[in-house]
């Protein structure tokens, strides 16, 4: 059996390629997937490592309360403690570090660094009058305020040289500095793209902490001195409000937090490959169904002479072990590729390291593999053993009986009910994930249900074609499981694409109507990566003689019954100009002084009505007593409790704003955007939005994610090609004396052609339609759970890109009908009437 098995692999070469080009796709798409992210992830943990070679204990602020939104403030390292730090014994050196955020401007004017990856530091001589953390490559430290050092990859990238005058803000105006010196370091943010300017610690101290304050020591042990006992050292110096942790902890908690953001990443990639994978069973388990069609006889007849089932099932398997093995192995070869070509394409962004091929990932792919191949063919290889002998030779088995189809049906209309129904009542992400799930898979099991009645409906239309068109038809509907199973490989893909479309399309709708609905405000000015304001910036407009009313917005933890609160600082004096709020109980007239604005639910989960006082905790840790002047419909740009800033800010331990509101006497215009920005030095960490311009950004960012998500999923619809150019050969050869025949009476080859064209265009669209349907109903069905949460979300029908989905399911058709029409069209009329 294992001899006839490899035989008939030889024997059907070029039918069995798509198949494994089909297996292959999918496991490349694995393989990459595991070989990219090991490689990424032990690179970042080798720098990371690299980065905490200086430091054997590291002191630091003992945050767990401030984590968790309490009142109080963040504490700060002192002067005194890294004196003291710097005598225990076994140690050899203290470091003090100030860190912050520290933008930069590149020579055209725009930021240097991408992503949130834009950190300032000091530059902390030791004894020797170097920073160890921080070699120079050139030039000198820098030494008073106005000098900086900057990272070598964000010199290389900008252009930047000792010397050299740059533009940097913190977080309000401009600042020029003079680049002193240029340095290397080990820091993961920098190899990732970020960029990483040092100060003088004074200066550093001045725009990041306070005098004589720091956010970290790091303490290095003497020769001879372990971290443990350098530790337990250290320990015995620290305030209440400091706590000490080994290197060695720093780091294994730096590579776990690594492995846990590469997991995350892994595992969205694997998803994807995995329904890359799952479309490629459909065409496995086409392919064998087909295979072992036409080896009917051949099957029979090895039962006659002895074989049993299970034999016969086995040659099967054996066959799909062979292919499934070729595959995985020529995808783990293409995944190798794909994992390297990754890696190239980040480049200088990724930190250095080998490509990473792990045992795990090797067999993956081989197990991948050959277990989806195995187990798409077992069942065609199953059917094929259960037919009697003399019925096959006959071939009684041809047509799908009577009871059988009404079984699937049966068990496709209960499995598609109950996924509508659970798609519809569920109310979380994972119910509506099974629901789809169920969904799609009771519409697949109906599929040769639904194909004729559909595909007929396109009748008067491939009629238009003559001949070519009819027969097209009744070929598209000879074999409805058939052109079920092609259908749905596409259906799937296009599932997906659609139903994320709808979603993003709607959500972009509910905060463009958000936007216009909450804000009164002409601009709203943010920093870069929504990095907190200096209120320097506020003050700096509110003297600007064009604008009519200014509001910083503010935010502050605070305790509130024995429960963290998050309060939000507004002027309450121009705050009405700004902002549009829908009150059910009093206004903005109710905030000044002690008393508050609050949102509905708020005061609904809290007992809360006009004219309620309640006692709240600040961040300094002072009390206070708060009335409720107003309570208004909140939204996800505005909701919480709301104070005037005066009563606010006295309570903030660091001030700064979230964002600036803006009202310009005259109104939007590129003169009064462009006044705002010269009066905030053009800084281009500041951003100057109008309400388009806060859609726009939230739209590039919606259409940034779809995109990926639309390339992820290509590798799917790509695999649906290879389904549909499979069903078509197939077919194609199964159909040689019928086309033989054609050919013999009068149907000429472009005839040919075009009836073969036709019926693939037929089943694509069949399987298109179904995708675009069933993508609408999960769109919608997601967007009931996102509306309870988001008022202003409705569902917008993206009828244009559902349309060149729909093209895209037609282009399918076409270009997977090229080669098998071709060869309907070349074949030999003779040879083929003979064929056998």
């Amino acid at each position: 059996m294992f001899r006839t098995a490899l035989r008939n692999v030889l024997a059907h070469k070029a039918r069995l390629l798509m198949t494994v080009l089909a297996v292959m796709l999918g496991v490349a798409f694995v393989s990459g997937t595991l070989v990219f992210t090991n490689t990424f992830s032990e690179a970042q943990k080798n720098s990371s490592q690299k980065g905490f070679t200086h430091v054997d204990v590291a002191v630091q602020p003992h945050t767990a309360d401030r984590d968790n939104g309490a009142p109080g403030g963040a504490p700060l390292l002192t002067q005194r403690l890294l004196d003291k730090a710097a005598e225990v014994p076994g140690a050899a050196y203290a470091t003090g570090s100030v860190d912050g955020q520290a933008f930069l401007a590149g020579k055209d004017g725009e930021l240097v660094g991408q992503g949130f990856s834009r950190a300032g530091s000091n530059y902390f001589p030791g004894p020797d009058g170097k920073d160890a953390r921080y070699p120079l490559t050139s030039g000198r430290a820098p030494q008073r305020a106005g000098e900086i050092a900057v990272d070598a990859k964000t010199a290389d990238r900008a252009g930047f040289k000792v010397g050299d005058t740059v533009r940097m803000s913190v977080s309000g105006p401009v600042l020029p500095q003079k680049i002193t010196g240029i340095f290397t370091t080990d820091s993961g943010s920098v190899t990732a793209g970020g960029s990483l300017t040092l100060f003088d610690t004074a200066t550093a101290q001045k725009l990041f902490t306070k005098p004589g304050r720091f956010t970290e020591i790091d303490v290095k042990a003497a020769p001879g001195t372990s971290q443990t006992a350098l530790k337990a050292g250290i320990d015995k110096i620290l305030p209440r409000d400091a706590e000490a942790v080994t290197g060695q902890k720093l780091a294994d908690d730096e590579t776990r937090m690594i492995e846990e953001n590469s997991s995350a990443s892994k595992t969205i990639l694997l998803i994807f490959a995995g329904i890359s994978l799952f479309v490629g069973i459909f065409i496995i388990a086409n392919t064998f169904t087909m295979l072992v069609a036409q080896r009917t006889k051949e099957l029979a007849l090895m039962r006659a002479v002895g074989a049993s089932r299970r034999q016969v099932t086995r040659s099967v398997l054996i066959e799909a072990f062979v292919v499934g093995a070729v595959a995985a192995v020529a995808g783990l070869l293409a995944g190798i590729g794909i994992g390297a070509g990754m890696r190239s394409a980040i480049g200088a962004d990724m930190p250095d390291g080998p490509l990473v091929i792990t045992p795990g990932t090797v067999v993956t792919a081989l197990a991948v593999g050959i277990v989806v191949t195995m187990l798409a063919a077992w069942l065609p290889g199953r059917r094929a053993a259960k037919i009697p002998p003399v019925a096959a030779m006959n071939s009684v088995h041809a047509v799908a009986t009577t009871k059988s189809l009404v079984v699937r049906n049966t068990i496709g209309a209960v499995v598609a009910a109950a996924g509508a129904g659970l798609s519809l009542v569920a109310t979380d992400e994972s119910g509506l994930g099974l629901g789809a799930g169920l969904l799609v898979i009771g519409v697949f099991i109906l599929t040769p249900l639904l194909a004729k009645p559909l595909i007929e409906a396109a009748g008067p239309l491939l009629r238009l074609f003559g001949m070519s068109g009819k027969l097209a038809g009744q070929n598209a509907v000879r074999n409805p499981r058939r052109t079920a199973a092609t259908a749905s490989a596409l259906m799937i893909g296009l599932t997906l694409i659609t139903g994320l479309t709808v979603i993003a399309g709607s959500m972009q709708k509910a905060i463009d109507k958000m936007a216009t609905d909450a804000l009164k405000a002409d601009y709203v000015v943010v920093m870069a990566n929504t990095y907190p304001l200096s209120p320097d910036v506020a003050k700096k407009l509110e003297r600007q003689p064009d604008i009519t009313a200014v509001s910083a917005l503010r935010e502050s933890p605070a305790r509130i019954g024995g429960e963290h609160e998050s309060l939000a600082g507004v002027d309450g004096k121009s705050v009405d100009k700004l902002v549009k709020l829908d009150f059910t109980s009093g206004s903005f007239a109710g905030l000044s002084g002690d008393k508050a604005v609050v949102d509905a639910d708020t005061a609904k989960n809290r007992g809360w009505k006009l004219g309620s006082s309640f006692t709240v905790t600040y961040e300094d840790g002072k009390k206070g007593k708060l009335t409720v002047g107003g309570i208004y419909k909140g939204n996800e740009m505005l909701k919480g409790i709301m104070l005037d800033n005066a009563t606010l800010t006295p309570h903030m331990t660091e001030v700064n704003d979230k964002q600036v509101m803006v009202k310009t006497a005259s109104g939007t215009s590129d003169s009064a955007k462009k006044s705002i920005q010269k009066a905030l030095g053009d800084n281009p960490a500041i951003q100057v939005q109008d309400k388009d311009d806060i859609s726009n950004e939230i739209a590039k960012a919606i259409n940034m994610l779809l995109n990926v998500l639309y390339g992820l999923l290509a590798m799917a619809v790509i695999v649906a090609v290879l389904g549909v150019v499979n069903t078509l050969a197939m077919s194609v050869f199964e159909r040689q004396q019928e086309i033989g025949m054609l050919r013999a009476i009068g149907l000429d080859r472009s005839g040919i052609k075009r009836m073969v064209r036709l019926e693939s265009l037929v089943i694509s669209l069949f399987g298109g339609i179904l995708g675009i349907g069933l993508g609408v109903f999960f769109g919608w069905a997601a967007g009931q759970q996102i509306a309870e949460k988001i008022a202003t979300y409705e569902l917008v029908m993206p009828w244009g890109r559902m349309g060149v989905f729909l093209l895209l399911a037609a282009a399918v058709g076409v270009l997977a009908a090229l080669w098998p029409a071709r060869r309907a069209a070349r074949m030999n009329m003779l040879s083929a009437i003979k064929a056998d």
